[in-house]
């Protein structure tokens, strides 16, 4: 998954994935030290056995992306990126009406749409799907 805060990640994912897929997110960890090396680890175990995962996070950029792809490619299997191009003033909005822990700092949603770059095939994934939402 990639996409900006708010953008709808998750209720996508839920509602296309996490029948089939083990859900990875470092949100299911919030007071984890090392997230990111935790959520790499879990994914290698999960394809190690031979489940579907699916990463839910913003994953703004191709280096955020590539330690995912590779564990794909090392695994054997296909891999694919799921992109919800939500435009900013949507995600802005769904980000207030969040109420707590899921709200996220507005230096933090406006900074990773700073640098969000849209994934690519030629990133390593096998396909790129676009869902436009908003």
């Amino acid at each position: 998954m990639a996409g900006l805060q708010g953008s709808g990640k998750s209720t996508w994912v839920g509602e296309h994935l996490a029948g089939t897929h083990t859900v990875v997110s470092k949100d299911h960890w919030p007071n984890a030290r090392r997230r990111e090396a935790r959520q790499r680890r879990v994914v290698a175990e999960l394809l190690a056995e031979g489940r579907g995962v699916v990463v839910d996070n913003t994953h703004p950029t191709p280096a955020d992306r590539a330690p995912l792809v590779a564990a794909a490619r090392a695994a054997g299997v296909p891999v694919r990126a799921v992109w919800l191009d939500t435009p900013l003033a949507v995600c802005v909005i769904r980000n207030d009406a969040r109420a707590g822990r899921l709200r996220v700092p507005p230096a933090g949603l406006y900074g990773t749409a700073a640098r969000f770059v849209p994934p690519a095939v030629g990133e390593g994934f096998d396909r790129v799907d676009v869902v436009r939402s908003g």
